[in-house]
């Protein structure tokens, strides 16, 4: 079953032309990853499906259903979720607040203005599922400014599942973190439940081949490659534009 298909996705700015006639597919319960220089519009691609942009031109369909000029709060309560490449979390509140605050957010307790969200034990639960499953249930009563960067990446992923998503998507899940940060991520992001489709964009070539099994490659608005990670690896336009030389390509790092 296609959890998202999009078909002839553009978006022009004035005269810019940063998406061009974008096409493709991906299967519920897949990690597929997008790749491409800076500029390639990986990010506005994801504002596009998310609602945070409006397309020029084009369709996006989630589980069949067009949701193309759907808003994106009722994206989040039809089950897409998405990180930031920028942390979005609420720094002084908790880090257990931070996510029963996710929690209450397709729920209808969202409405109930006079009872304390921690009054709900089935939230409460959820959170601590949620926190456990991204090693920070011990880290619960800290505030989130208080934590490492590498535990707040992993809060945004958190916040992502506490509304039970269906697509996850991820910009740039890995960046600022330590080898041993991406590595832990890339485990957390790869025991998921078989249920939830990833569709996340990556520099770092490392985490790009742990945790797909396809990959996009944009450019210049347009993909130009897709393919399993072996297929794009030996994709030779993609080593001349993108990858670099084939020798260093398994370990590349983009800029």
């Amino acid at each position: 079953m296609e959890a998202l298909r999009v078909v002839g996705l553009s978006k022009n700015f004035g005269g810019l032309e940063v998406l061009k006639d974008v096409s493709f597919s991906v299967e519920n319960g897949k990690r597929v990853a997008i790749i491409g220089p800076n500029g390639a519009g990986k990010t506005t691609l994801l504002n596009l499906l998310t609602g945070n942009l409006s397309p020029t031109a084009g369709e996006v369909y989630f589980f069949g259903q067009e949701i193309t000029i759907m808003p994106a709060h009722r994206r989040v309560q039809f089950g897409m979720a998405r990180s930031f490449q920028i942390t979005t979390l609420f720094s002084t509140l908790t880090v257990l607040d931070n996510i029963l605050l996710a929690c209450h957010g397709t729920k209808p307790s969202r409405f109930q203005m006079f009872r304390s969200f921690i009054a709900y034990e089935d939230l409460l639960a959820k959170a601590k599922e949620v926190l456990e499953s991204m090693n920070l249930w011990e880290k619960r009563n800290e505030t989130v400014q208080n934590i490492s960067h590498g535990e707040q990446r992993q809060m945004e992923v958190a916040l992502c599942l506490a509304s039970e998503p269906k697509l996850l998507l991820l910009d740039e899940p890995s960046a600022g973190l330590t080898t041993a940060e991406a590595t832990s991520l890339i485990d957390i992001i790869s025991n998921l439940s078989v249920e939830i489709a990833v569709l996340f964009i990556a520099h770092d070539m490392d985490v790009v081949f742990s945790l797909a099994d396809e990959v996009m490659v944009l450019y210049y608005g347009t993909i130009i490659a897709r393919g399993t990670p072996q297929e794009i690896q030996a994709d030779s336009r993609v080593q001349e534009i993108y990858l670099g030389p084939s020798e260093g390509a398994t370990n590349a790092e983009v800029s």
